[in-house]
């Protein structure tokens, strides 16, 4: 059975993907709000995961809509969650099964226990979080024993999270997202693997 994985190119959802592909035939989905954006770097990760990787594009009005909740309420919890609502809610137009990389530690995007239940029952799928019980302590163990990757900010780092793409809508419109953001946010990207099976 197939299984679709939200995929930003970094270790958490590429755990999740390893984890996964045990019992299931992975795909790898990355949501964009533009659908003329490229990410070289996380199909990169995508192939040295040697798993199939789809670019899927949000409805239109969507990034315009999380920045305008974002400027609202002063920071960016509420759209992101709202975001990654939306991406498993299309994604599970695609798949029966369907997972992401949110870990133990998360808050944001982080579903309800009610949020995934109605998921699931609306869209008649299954919504797996493999690396829910793992701290990350024990991510950053696993992910030295398979994954080789590379660590930086949000803003100057190529994954396919969505903040990168609200940051840069900011920009665009000539306002500074660090009043909206944390100073720092470090994320990952895989450059390659160690030992997927091993």
């Amino acid at each position: 059975m197939k299984a679709g994985v939200l995929f930003s190119g970094g270790k958490d959802s590429s755990l999740a993907a390893v984890l996964l592909s045990r019992d299931y035939t992975v795909e790898l989905n990355t949501f964009v709000f533009d659908s003329g954006r490229r990410l070289p770097a996380v199909e990169k990760a995508a192939m040295a995961l040697g798993f199939p990787w789809h670019v899927r594009t949000f409805e239109e009005g969507l990034l315009e809509k999380a920045v305008t909740m974002i400027q609202s309420s002063g920071y960016p919890n509420d759209a992101i969650q709202m975001v990654h609502r939306c991406a498993l809610t299309e994604l599970s137009g695609m798949y029966h099964v369907l997972a992401d990389g949110t870990r133990f530690d998360d808050r944001v995007p982080m579903l309800s226990r009610d949020e995934v239940q109605s998921l699931q029952d609306a869209r008649q799928c299954s919504y797996i979080r493999p690396l829910l019980g793992f701290p990350r302590r024990e991510i950053n163990s696993l992910a030295s024993r398979h994954l080789r990757i590379v660590c930086g900010e949000t803003s100057n780092l190529e994954n396919g999270d969505y903040e990168a793409e609200i940051r840069d809508e900011f920009r665009a419109r000539g306002e500074d997202a660090g009043k909206y953001f944390p100073a720092f946010h470090e994320q990952s990207l895989v450059i390659g693997t160690i030992s997927i099976h091993g």
